[in-house]
């Protein structure tokens, strides 16, 4: 289901529009010939719509020739049955969240939406560095020294003694999961990972073919895990965890350090949100101060700007020679003007951070008190840091509703594109970066989704026959 992303954000009767996404996931091949769809009544309890709807998008895309119904075999794309496909992205939020439509607030992606002072006046101290290169063709698959330098000091300076060979630059967090996932990862390994977590990362191991494993968020039965499920990889995001917000605690990063050590199992520890904090709120150190071959990953999208595209590796020299090799293969290495402007902008983060985290912590509490105000059945808590709020419907299904939430203005993330079990159904995950008044509005919007939604009789909530 979540494939069809924001099917219903655009104008016109709802049965053609979602005729018009099936449609082009067919001519894309994301439904491949023979590929069985939901049942009708299946997809509109999935998608919050009446019956009708579904049957009319159906029928439009039958006498078009694109499906074919037939009765107890049920409705499939036309064509023979394909062999079975590599999967695209299943998530939410790759595709159809990232591009902004008129109208619509986006609760969906966290991140900041213009670039801060200090990035811009980065990049103008960059200009004279341009400008007296010479000898250099512009090609650093492991990324430019200068920013490995700054980040190998900023490493250090947190505890982590760390020299340029062990840092990899790369183009943000998300190139580093999948290059990450490509080297330790083989079709059928198992994967552990917290439940629920950041869907990038479980696009990244699902696209090479891993079997994922959960734990909870607090980790806790890790090493028990790590014996029972005997994984090639974990995955985990300690300081300010997406979508929860939550922070592990120094006793619980130490064991999970200790653990992972002795089954000699990689852990990636995920710290794109680690300079999140509120003011005040206190950081443990990494996990990888207590193992040292913890694998981190970090990046600027999320302290100063996405449009950056700036990320990087730490791990062994070996492990980062190695990613530099695949590298290469991908794109030779990153923008260099980018990473010129990071190398000025890392040692003179904590300003920002500072001025940030203020702005942040209000915005923060005046979205939990329009959410109180307004929807005062979900439950919101406080996050010490990070960006998002992860928040419980009383009831209902979070897909179901987040398609509603969309034809009433707002995209939201619900939890079923974050938890491998299934188990956040129930959940939405709401950033809180928007200025106050379009928080305000956004939640006046799903106040008003709401009630349509929770006017509506009980249905069944099984899940379709497949997840378009």
């Amino acid at each position: 289901m979540e494939r069809l992303g924001r099917w219903s954000s655009g104008r016109g009767a709802l049965y053609l529009l979602l005729a018009a996404r099936i449609r082009t996931l067919i001519d894309e091949g994301e439904l491949p010939p023979g590929a069985p769809l939901p049942p009708d009544r299946a997809l509109a309890t999935a998608l919050a719509v009446g019956r009708s709807t579904v049957v009319a998008a159906y029928d439009l895309l039958c006498g078009e020739g694109r499906i074919v119904r037939r009765q107890g075999s049920g409705t499939r794309v036309a064509g023979p049955v394909a062999a079975t496909a590599r999967p695209t992205t299943e998530a939410p939020g790759f595709l159809h969240l990232l591009e902004p439509r008129d109208g619509v607030i986006m609760l969906a992606c966290a991140a900041p939406d213009a670039p801060p002072p200090e990035l811009v006046e980065a990049y103008a101290r960059t200009v004279p560095r341009l400008a007296d290169i010479a000898g250099d063709i512009g090609y650093h698959p492991m990324g430019h020294l200068a920013l490995r330098e700054a980040l190998a000091d900023r490493f250090t300076a947190r505890g982590l003694p760390t020299t340029a060979d062990r840092v990899l630059i790369t183009t943000g967090g998300q190139q580093a999961l999948t290059l990450l996932a490509r080297a330790l990862i083989r079709p059928g390994d198992r994967v552990l990972v917290q439940a629920p977590t950041y869907f990038g990362a479980l696009e990244a191991f699902r696209e090479e073919g891993a079997v994922l494993r959960t734990v909870p968020v607090t980790l806790g039965g890790f090493a028990s895990a790590l014996a029972h499920h005997k994984p090639v990889l974990s995955y985990a995001v300690s300081t300010f965890h997406n979508p929860t917000g939550s922070v592990l605690g120094p006793a619980v990063r130490r064991r999970i350090a200790a653990a992972s050590a002795a089954a000699e199992v990689p852990l990636i520890e995920d710290e794109a949100l680690t300079d999140l904090g509120f003011p005040g709120e206190p950081v443990p150190p990494p996990i990888a101060a207590h193992h040292d071959g913890v694998i981190t990953i970090g990046s600027l999208s999320k302290v100063a700007w996405g449009g950056l595209r700036v990320g990087w590796v730490r791990a062994t020299a070996a492990m980062i020679a190695r990613l530099a090799r695949m590298r290469t293969v991908f794109d030779l290495g990153g923008n260099v003007p980018a990473q010129l402007a990071a190398a000025e902008l890392i040692p003179r983060l904590e300003p920002l951070l500072r001025r940030t985290a203020a702005e942040r912590r209000a915005h923060h509490d005046h979205l939990r008190a329009e959410l109180a105000r307004h929807l005062p059945a979900w439950h919101a808590p406080a996050v010490p840091g990070g960006q998002t709020l992860w928040v419980r419907l009383p009831h209902g299904d979070a897909r179901s509703f987040a398609q509603l939430a969309l034809r009433h203005g707002v995209a939201v993330l619900p939890g079923s594109g974050l938890d491998p079990d299934g188990t956040s159904d129930d959940h939405l995950r709401l950033h809180f970066l928007a200025a106050p008044q379009e928080l305000s509005e956004a939640v006046r919007r799903l106040a008003v989704a709401w009630r349509e939604y929770d006017a509506r009789p009980a249905r069944a909530t099984y899940p379709p026959a497949m997840a378009v």
